[in-house]
């Protein structure tokens, strides 16, 4: 039997998401908001298809606020912000899932990594 894989973003995740675009166009990060979407959109897309195949780390205690036992991965967007995927992993019979617990960038943790 093959054991199969997905990956679950939390709605407050997603909430998140949608509001990226705006706050990256609001802040100046882009020229145009169909950037920002984009960007924000790509982003997300490459964490639904490709965090199983991500490089996992230990996160520091701070982070635990977010769930016990998870990891995190990095996501590297240009020479100055990388994304920073928290999640947990979850395997029940033969399916394995990864439930994305939070978002976030250098920005705003990187003094806590």
């Amino acid at each position: 039997m093959n054991s199969s894989i997905k990956v679950v973003i939390l709605p407050e995740v997603v909430d998140y998401f949608l509001e990226l675009a705006s706050i990256l166009y609001d802040k100046g990060y882009f020229g145009f908001e169909e950037n920002a979407i984009k960007y924000a959109r790509d982003l997300f897309k490459d964490i639904s298809d490709n965090l199983p195949k991500m490089h996992k780390r230990i996160p520091p205690k701070y982070f635990e606020k977010y769930g016990k036992g998870m990891h995190y991965a990095i996501y590297k967007r240009n020479k100055n912000t990388s994304w920073y995927v928290f999640f947990s992993i979850y395997h029940v019979n033969n399916e394995t899932t990864y439930l994305v617990r939070y978002v976030s960038n250098n920005h705003m943790i990187a003094k806590y990594l």
